[in-house]
């Protein structure tokens, strides 16, 4: 069942799908990571592009919960960021395309907010 978006900003990024997949700067039309559709509740990102652009995404939904601070850090599984509780993947940052990043990612199962940066 889709998720109905509740908040949607993209400055100078673009994703494949409306709330999930492949993620784009939109000023070099580079891949800068991938969301997963359905295991994030809320996301918050700003980066720098490696063409010197900044972008940033900022995505819940009509049945986001709160989410509470956890201090884990997200496990890396086959270069995606997952949840340390469940090992769902949640989102791929391609660090060698972005020259820094400041994320807020709400896993949906747990409702822990991570955050993570570069």
């Amino acid at each position: 069942m889709a998720r109905k978006i509740r908040n949607k900003e993209l400055i100078n990024t673009r994703l494949a799908t409306n709330y999930g997949g492949w993620m784009y700067c939109t000023q070099c039309n580079e891949n800068i990571g991938y969301l997963c559709y359905s295991t994030y509740d809320k996301l918050e990102l700003n980066y720098q592009c490696n063409c010197g652009s900044k972008g940033s995404a900022t995505l819940d939904f009509e049945d986001s919960t709160q989410g509470e601070n956890c201090k884990q850090e997200l496990v890396i599984v086959k270069n995606r960021f997952c949840c340390p509780k469940d090992k769902e993947p949640l989102i791929t940052i391609l660090d060698k395309k972005v020259t820094h990043y400041e994320m807020r990612i709400t896993c949906k199962t747990c409702t822990s907010i991570y955050e993570k940066g570069k």
